[in-house]
């Protein structure tokens, strides 16, 4: 057994025990090989089309709450264990951002992916002044640079996969943007061009700047919130990035920790390392207006063997093939929970009355303020 099937078979069967995880063994006896396969070989998924498509697996991890945004802040190296893990898991898609701290998030993710940096996919995000989202926004051609210079340095690689704009830089032309990836694609710098939260655009048409940006450099991959609680992206961009070939990562696919029922209305915050206590829906009528929602994901998994989480990131999966949502968590056994939604596969039947008891639910808080 090498390596990675060692550190598979230990994570696998602590996960089993520890969590009664879907599709894991209680115990690995006879068939434990077949299972460390079925999760060091997780199901992957396509980004982006022809040139421009990235394989990666169909659960990716959002790093940023290892360090920024979540409260409390962990031991680093427990970070990176959890990093190491994942990969060990069968995950190859790693998200971070300069604004991440700033800067912070992205030493540490470049720390622990380094000894395997060639067998992962790792995604990164330009757009603010000095990498911080309080000052404002900034995609200048030459801030654009010089975040990407910066952040191969804090990455501790030569190339970055995937590059997001952040934000939408309402001064800056997208063609400019899109110009100034595609010369560093030619340049080695870059692999990949992507655009964050462009469909929630407020000061511009989101699908608009999508088509004039995939004209200059084809976009791989559109990343915004998409949740059961923040369903927006149904509406047209799923469709674009369909005709357009284009993938999607839903960044906080279980609400910030909200939709698992890991925070509740009694919730205490560190406010200035947390963003939820400003955002509407986190708020504690909020919070308790919008339980039916657990409530619903509750019964369908107690049916399936599935946990709430399982049930959230499955139905996800199963709205697009090009999906690849990307929970953060700080907790191993959250990271196996949480990948082990991508073994689920819903039945039409089955799919079709959960969307319709989860649509039944008027969400009450807006996503920000």
């Amino acid at each position: 057994m090498n390596r990675r099937n060692f550190l598979t078979a230990g994570a696998v069967a602590s996960s089993a025990m520890a969590l009664g995880v879907v599709g894991v063994a209680s115990s690995c006896h006879a068939d434990s090989k077949s299972t460390i396969d079925a999760v060091a070989n997780m199901s992957r998924r396509t980004l982006g089309s022809g040139a421009h498509s990235i394989a990666v697996s169909a659960i990716g991890l959002g790093c940023m709450g290892m360090s920024y945004h979540r409260s409390f802040v962990p031991d680093k190296q427990a970070m990176i264990s959890v990093i190491r893990n994942g990969a060990d898991l069968g995950l190859n898609f790693f998200d971070t951002a300069e604004a991440y701290g700033p800067f912070v998030n992205e030493s540490l993710v470049g720390e622990a992916l380094k000894p395997i940096r060639k067998d992962i996919t790792l995604a990164t995000k330009f757009g603010f002044k000095g990498g911080k989202p309080s000052v404002g926004l900034d995609s200048r051609p030459e801030r654009i640079r010089k975040v990407v210079e910066e952040s191969l340095g804090r990455l501790q690689t030569d190339y970055i996969d995937l590059l997001y704009q952040h934000r939408i830089d309402p001064t800056i032309p997208i063609e400019d943007v899109a110009g100034t990836v595609k010369d560093l694609i030619a340049e080695g710098k870059v692999k990949h061009f992507g655009m964050s939260e462009t469909d929630f655009s407020l000061t511009q048409d989101g699908l608009s700047l999508i088509r004039k940006a995939h004209a200059i450099q084809p976009v791989t991959a559109i990343q915004s919130e998409y949740s059961i609680m923040t369903r927006q992206p149904e509406s047209e961009v799923l469709a674009l990035c369909e005709e357009l070939g284009i993938g999607f990562v839903p960044y906080s696919p279980l609400s910030r920790g909200l939709i698992t029922g890991y925070i509740n209305e009694r919730t205490k915050y560190i406010p200035t390392n947390d963003n939820r206590p400003t955002l509407p829906r986190y708020q504690p009528e909020a919070i308790l207006a919008n339980w039916p929602m657990l409530d619903v994901l509750k019964e369908f998994g107690d049916q399936k063997g599935l946990t709430i989480a399982q049930v959230a990131l499955a139905w996800l999966l199963a709205q697009k093939p090009f999906v690849v949502p990307i929970p953060g968590t700080t907790k191993l056994a959250h990271l196996q929970e949480n990948l082990q939604a991508a073994n689920y596969k819903f039945d039409a039947d089955e799919l079709a009355k959960l969307t319709a008891d989860l649509s039944a639910i008027e969400i009450v808080g807006d996503r920000f303020s």
